[in-house]
């Protein structure tokens, strides 16, 4: 009778019929328990120091500024406030003068900003063909958004004096008459608009660039085989297909313009005869020059309100759905 040879550690032949032992599973932490819970909120718990650092820096200053927005601050620390309610926004509401500031932001921001959109788009156009140094040509680009803004302002203003600038010398070549630049009050905000052009048109057109490297060559290869034109080509595919990148480039340069304050502060100071006010120049004047505090925190929120609406309109504008 022959006898099998056995491997070690090998099992015996489970007899026919015999169901298999069903397998214990592993303790696992219970939805209940308070390892479970802490396993949930581990990721909460890791990020709450950070958390709560930004709603110190960030809440505290923006509560004490409404708060302060309530009452009327006087210049000496040791006079108490007085509570005025809404008595700040009221008198802001009718005073011209805040109306004023409120249309300069508005046109300057609409000057600057379409201005940009359009020379950053074209930029953005030109560069995306194939010429010899064109990596030169993009990294020139970058120099303004490279530059201090403070210190460009002042070449700026030196470039528009009127009498010994630079802009009116090389206009006089060419036959154009001198110009007052910022020191017109009809032509004050339109030079400033200017100067945030130069500054930022570059940043549109990174960003509209971006996304034309994004678009498949087979879609435009199938264009040019239907017989599209190139200016049918930019107009109908092209720009239709970058359009949230143009969408995105908007909204990341009208926040901003809306708080503009450092280039108008240096060029023109809010003049001539406040022509170049803007609400956050305002806002500046009328606290730390006459510290009226109370009043400038209700500027300070009144702006800030202006642009969280501005903020949603075209976060609303970024989440459409787009059809081609």
């Amino acid at each position: 009778m022959s006898r099998q040879l056995e491997r070690p550690g090998a099992r015996a032949p489970r007899p026919t019929g015999e169901t298999a032992a069903p397998v214990a599973a592993v303790p696992g932490p219970e939805t209940g328990s308070w390892s479970g819970a802490l396993d949930r909120r581990l990721p909460l718990l890791f990020t709450l120091p950070s958390q709560l650092t930004f709603l110190l820096l960030l809440g505290f200053p923006l509560g004490y500024m409404v708060y302060a927005s309530l009452h009327e601050w006087p210049i000496s620390p040791m006079l108490p406030a007085t509570f005025l309610g809404a008595g700040n926004y009221l008198t802001l509401l009718s005073s011209p003068r805040f109306w004023h500031a409120l249309w300069v932001t508005v046109y300057f921001t609409a000057l600057a900003v379409g201005g940009e959109l359009v020379f950053g788009v074209a930029i953005a156009l030109l560069l995306h063909r194939e010429f010899r140094g064109r990596g030169l040509v993009r990294t020139a680009l970058l120099m303004p958004m490279a530059a201090t803004p403070v210190a460009m302002s002042l070449v700026w203003n030196m470039m528009m004096e009127p009498s010994l600038g630079i802009l009116n010398y090389l206009g006089g070549w060419v036959g154009l008459p001198p110009l007052l630049w910022a020191s017109d009050p009809a032509g004050a905000v339109p030079a400033l608009a200017l100067i945030d052009l130069w500054f930022w048109t570059p940043f549109i057109a990174l960003i509209v660039g971006a996304g034309l490297q994004t678009i498949p060559e087979e879609v435009l290869e199938s264009a040019r085989l239907d017989g599209a034109s190139a200016v049918s080509l930019v107009r109908h595919v092209t720009l239709p297909l970058v359009r949230p990148h143009v969408v995105m480039a908007l909204i990341l340069r009208t926040i901003p313009a809306l708080k503009t304050f450092d280039h108008i502060f240096v060029v023109t100071g809010g003049g001539p005869a406040r022509a170049s006010e803007t609400l956050n120049l305002y806002t500046f004047v009328e606290g730390f020059e006459f510290f009226h505090m109370g009043y400038s925190s209700a500027l300070a929120v009144t702006l800030m309100l202006i642009i969280l609406g501005v903020s949603a309109g075209l976060a609303r504008l970024r989440v459409r759905q787009w059809s081609y």
